[in-house]
């Protein structure tokens, strides 16, 4: 039995060894927000910014509609706030929750705290980038009582989330320089995403684009600045949100 006893204690010490990998690969490798993201960060006079696991956005005027924003894989929540304050500017309050390690699959319920905590809320939509739009999906196929608006930002739903017979409004934003995200793979995920989804190319954008935390290995390189993608992403999000809030 000792040599059973040893074959167990190895084991686990190589599986503590994997988790500590895991745990440094996801801590160290995750991209960080840049000049643009950070200066979104502070509040106005027109945005409250509220700091707890994540951020939340509170414009001073705000409308009936929330949108909850999943961030992509290894990607912190504030990278992206140069694209969402615009969202919260325009009236809809916006909430970036803290993954755990950054990653949004750990957390896919996160959405639910949110909605119950913010009752005054009447509509909601949900979206992410790349590993988080997948997520955002996920939870949108488990929820769909809940939510009325699914945004993606260079993703798509994975194969099981078939949301084609889904009463919702549903926008799929993607770069035509994307190399992680392809364009062949966005428009080959319309099967899974109603009829009316609607599909917008930013022509010249690439992936890591859609946040604001630098290069990313295996993109494209992008052939339009980051403010012009950010302008765009903005726009066919505001679209999205401005329809939630005109079915009233």
């Amino acid at each position: 039995m000792i040599w059973l006893k040893r074959i167990l204690i190895s084991l686990l010490a190589l599986l503590l060894i994997a988790i500590i990998g895991f745990v440094a690969w996801a801590t160290l490798g995750k991209q960080q927000p840049e000049a643009l993201a950070q200066a979104a960060l502070q509040p106005s006079n027109n945005v409250q910014i509220e700091t707890d696991n994540g951020y939340t956005m509170r414009p001073g005027s705000p409308t009936d509609t929330g949108f909850i924003f999943y961030s992509g894989g290894l990607v912190t929540p504030e990278a992206y706030a140069a694209h969402l304050r615009p969202l919260a500017e325009a009236g809809y309050t916006v909430f970036a929750p803290q993954m755990p390690l950054n990653l949004a699959v750990f957390s896919l319920n996160s959405a639910e705290e949110i909605i119950a905590d913010n009752p005054q809320i009447e509509h909601w939509v949900i979206g992410g980038h790349s590993l988080g739009g997948a997520m955002a999906a996920q939870f949108t196929l488990e929820h769909d009582a809940e939510i009325d608006g699914l945004v993606l930002w260079a993703s798509f739903p994975a194969d099981g989330a078939d949301l084609s017979n889904h009463d919702i409004l549903a926008t799929s934003i993607y770069g035509s320089e994307d190399g992680l995200a392809t364009v062949e793979e966005i428009l080959e995920s319309a099967v899974r995403l109603p009829d009316s989804a609607e599909f917008s190319e930013i022509t010249g954008g690439n992936h890591a684009q859609f946040g604001d935390y630098g290069e990313q290995s295996g993109d494209l390189t992008a052939t339009l600045s980051l403010s012009e993608q950010i302008d765009g992403t903005v726009q066919a999000t505001l679209a999205l949100l401005n329809a939630i809030e005109e079915k009233e």
